[in-house]
């Protein structure tokens, strides 16, 4: 992705091993500050994880690949660090798709960095189909509503459902991009309006209620969206707010994509009930930054996901292609293995 840093444009990923060190934008602090985290151990990678200094389904994965690798290199008990990893960020399917990877390249005697490597390289390359895949749904002079972040800082590079996006604005088609605001972290307006704003994309923040006006009054032509975990039958996770803005595009008959690498497909879950589902601190709610702005000793509920049910989606943008629920099954034998 493009980013300024220390004066110049220049290509980064959002996350990367130097030595035995594993260094990730510090997603905490965009968009005002650009600083780079260094883990330089489980501790730290789980840290990161679970702070949320790296965020994002296939980057969570990413940085689970990277952390064995670096455990096995720092002879640290593998399946010990495994564990400490599953419980970092109980919903995003990922996560346990990379340590599974990661396990067997390592009992099979693999270079733990080589099979990190191959893992990342694996999660670019689906990234730049499903862009590829998406891009032909992308007509010029469209409108196109994203929720939450789901780009290059949520997918080491390209993104999932911003990856359309990209190619289409570098194809050359004229689109502009309605960004919800996303609470109670404000991804959308910290972190996706900033992947734009350095690529040069045209767009507008919204706040997450104003989205349902926006369709209703012909302004939004379609919705294209990320993962966290999908299940057999296409019910999928993703960021708070995401059931309620497939709803409304299903009521105003405008399509709604869900855009996921394979790897974020759960085959052993009949359908969304059975999708664990992370309640984070009530700080979060109550509070923006460290200011409070509910009265003092109200309590409030976090959930950072919610499940959106196939019937509402129009289709799923993968790295073979774009399928309806009922081909789901048919990805199957393209899973990480």
């Amino acid at each position: 992705m493009k980013v300024h840093f220390e004066g110049e444009s220049r290509e980064m990923h959002s996350l990367w091993m130097e030595g035995t060190e594993i260094k990730f934008i510090d997603q905490r602090l965009l968009p005002h500050k650009l600083e780079i985290f260094s883990a330089k151990n489980v501790k730290d990678v789980a840290f990161a994880i679970k702070d949320m200094v790296v965020r994002g389904a296939p980057a969570i994965g990413a940085a689970a690949a990277l952390g064995m690798a670096q455990a096995k290199i720092q002879k640290e008990d593998r399946n010990k660090v495994a564990n400490i990893l599953r419980e970092t960020r109980p919903t995003a399917q990922d996560l346990f798709t990379a340590l599974d990877f990661m396990l067997k390249k390592i009992e099979e005697g693999a270079d733990p960095k080589e099979a990190a490597k191959d893992y990342i390289d694996n999660i670019l390359n689906k990234c730049r189909k499903i862009g590829e895949h998406g891009e032909t749904l992308i007509k010029d002079d469209q409108r196109i509503l994203t929720h939450c972040n789901a780009g290059a800082l949520a997918t080491v590079d390209y993104g999932t459902a911003l990856s359309p996006i990209r190619l289409a604005h570098r194809g050359g088609k004229n689109i502009f991009v309605f960004v919800d605001e996303t609470r109670p972290r404000l991804q959308g307006a910290r972190l996706t309006a900033w992947e734009l704003l350095n690529e040069g994309i045209p767009h507008a923040l919204i706040a997450d209620n104003a989205a349902g006006d926006f369709m209703q009054r012909g302004e939004i032509d379609m919705v294209i969206v990320g993962a966290d975990r999908i299940t057999q039958n296409g019910d999928f996770a993703n960021k708070i707010g995401t059931y309620e803005k497939a709803v409304l595009a299903y009521e105003n008959h405008i399509p709604f994509y869900v855009a996921a690498p394979i790897t974020t497909f759960d085959f052993s879950l009949a359908n969304g009930s059975a999708i664990p589902i992370e309640e984070r601190s009530q700080e979060e709610v109550l509070k923006i930054g460290s200011e409070l702005i509910a009265p003092s000793g109200t309590k409030a509920r976090n959930p950072a996901f919610d499940v959106t049910f196939a019937k509402y989606v129009t289709g799923y943008i993968t790295e073979t292609g774009v399928f309806k629920a009922e081909e789901i099954s048919s990805l199957k034998s393209h899973a990480i293995r």
